[in-house]
């Protein structure tokens, strides 16, 4: 996780467990296409929960270009570009977005005119992914052992990120206009798909001069037997399913109300929120540094504060702890866990006995990604999954 710290550069939900798949060559899989990783991206980390000042979501790219492969990085550096190419993948997962202020040109070199040169869309999930039950903070709280108990150290609440769509339909196209909705992406509630309200009732028109309404006729007030259909829609979606529900609708001018819907409470157990903080079993200082380095492979971590005692409670920041360091202080934290802390905070938190942590940037979020490569690889069968082995810090310690 970043947060804004002047121009600082701004530089995955547990695995659903399912039955055995087959054999990829035994299974006539369905053409994919972009748009269909964009959903199942959307599933494991929700935009909704991402920070306001983040640029997350498909940055480059054509939904309705076909997929077969895809790479996943924390940066979409130049390395990890021509890896891709190289795999033929046409599309990067890249945590941090390549494209984060708005862009005064694009010239050859860049990495926005090498994505639409090599046709190679770009996804980056940031901090909704930090947000999310399973995402960046989780598993970097699992590396340290965390319980299950953990919280975010600061709450996020979802932004309007799902709506209502009532329409009214002829009986004898329900089922024709409401597969079309699901199949633009309304419908889904949770792990349910194809989810809607039906009920019965009366719709009147009076068609003027010059329509050809599909029951009836004009200049006069019709009474049709109608179907008031609800079903959710997620906000990305909205111009998809309006555009299916006019395609699909025999009306000219089929009614519809787009309802904007309050965000739900997280369920019991998915946290939603910046950070982590909770409760680990009674563990030394140097035996937590220890299980850290051997969890994130790394040969040393920057530690200040205290390195002696036995701390219960631990607090973890992937990314840039930012603001939230003072947060999980307040919250009682003993250790502090982030890719990276500011100079005078670290001096602050030492001499308030706090032991901070820190991994270099993305050394806190690239344990991540196989966790992620793990829930697309389910969502999407068909989908060759691969985590980048050039992907790496900028940094080293010499």
């Amino acid at each position: 996780m970043d947060t804004r710290e002047g121009d600082a550069p701004v530089t995955v939900e547990r695995a659903r467990s399912r039955a055995p798949l087959p054999a990829r060559d035994a299974v006539p899989w369905p053409a994919m296409k972009i748009a269909d990783l964009v959903r199942a991206l959307d599933e494991a980390a929700p935009l909704a929960y991402a920070e306001d000042w983040d640029n997350v979501g498909l940055l480059a790219g054509d939904p309705g270009a076909a997929l077969t492969r895809v790479l996943l990085a924390i940066d979409c550096t130049g390395d990890v570009l021509d890896e891709a190419a190289r795999s033929g993948c046409e599309a990067i997962v890249a945590y941090h977005p390549p494209i984060f202020r708005p862009l005064t040109r694009v010239i050859h070199g860049s990495i926005a005119y090498e994505l639409v040169r090599r046709n190679i869309a770009v996804y980056s999930p940031h901090t909704a992914l930090d947000a999310t039950a399973g995402g960046t903070n989780d598993v970097l709280a699992d590396a340290v052992g965390m319980t299950a108990t953990r919280a975010p150290i600061r709450a996020t609440a979802a932004k309007d990120a799902t709506l209502k769509l009532v329409t009214f339909v002829p009986r004898d196209a329900l089922e024709r206009v409401s597969e079309a909705l699901f199949e633009a992406g309304a419908g889904k509630i949770g792990d349910y798909r194809s989810c809607s309200f039906r009920s019965s009732g009366t719709g009147t028109f009076f068609g003027e001069e010059g329509t050809h309404p599909a029951v009836g006729s004009a200049l006069r007030l019709e009474a049709v037997d109608e179907v008031r259909l609800e079903t959710v829609v997620p906000t990305a979606r909205v111009g998809d399913v309006v555009r299916a529900l006019r395609a699909s609708h025999p009306y000219e001018e089929p009614a519809f109300d787009l309802v904007r819907l309050a965000p739900a409470p997280a369920r019991d157990g998915e946290p939603r929120g910046m950070g982590r903080i909770g409760e680990v079993s009674p563990i030394e200082r140097t035996a937590l540094v220890a299980r850290l380095k051997e969890r994130l492979a790394l040969r040393h971590l920057l530690v200040a504060g205290p390195t002696d005692g036995t701390v219960t409670r631990v607090a973890v920041c992937a990314g840039a702890a930012g603001d939230l360091l003072d947060a999980a202080m307040k919250q009682g934290a003993q250790v502090v866990v982030a890719g990276e802390v500011r100079h005078h905070d670290a001096l602050r938190a030492a001499e308030s006995g706090v032991t901070v942590l820190a991994t270099l940037h993305s050394n806190s979020e690239r344990i991540a990604l196989p966790p992620l490569a793990a829930r697309l690889r389910a969502a999407l069968p068909a989908l060759d999954v691969t985590v980048s082995r050039l992907d790496r810090d900028p940094f080293a310690i010499g």
